[in-house]
């Protein structure tokens, strides 16, 4: 009996300590960035990068409800400091509390006025559900080259 609620015990020390991954505020984390460049402009309409992340949701309560809610993806140009936001995508059939998946982000409208220079862009991205809970806001691990 000793043994047992030892056991019992420990396993309620460890499950306390674990953080827990779905929370009310959603949560971003960077997954990639393809392709890593931008030739300003004279590349072809699919050849522009892609932001990849993943998000988790307790409530599930993103995306898209025509006539009735949606969620935003906040993306600031920190090259330029423009803040700028794109609809959440559509994702009725698997928004389901503990939602966890990754989602892409096309990067044409927020890659900013070409320059004449070799640069480097890096953004800060986050997004607001429902609810309007804000995320954690996330810079990205890689930044996008731009090259003229």
């Amino acid at each position: 009996m000793r043994y047992i609620i030892l056991i019992a015990v420990t396993i309620m020390f460890f499950s306390a300590c674990k953080k827990d991954k779905f929370t009310t505020e959603p949560k971003l984390s960077f997954v990639s960035v393809k392709p890593d460049f931008y030739r300003g402009g004279l590349i072809g309409e699919d050849e522009y990068p892609v932001l990849t992340l993943h998000v988790t949701d307790a409530e599930g309560d993103l995306g898209l409800i025509a006539g009735k809610d949606s969620s935003f993806i906040y993306i600031k140009n920190l090259r330029t400091n423009k803040l700028d936001s794109a609809l959440f995508p559509d994702i009725k059939p698997v928004a389901v509390k503990n939602f966890d998946a990754d989602i892409s982000v096309f990067m044409k409208p927020f890659i900013g006025v070409p320059v004449n220079k070799r640069d480097t862009i890096y953004f800060d991205v986050y997004v607001k559900d429902f609810a309007k809970n804000k995320s954690n806001v996330l810079r990205t691990e890689k930044p996008i080259y731009f090259i003229p």
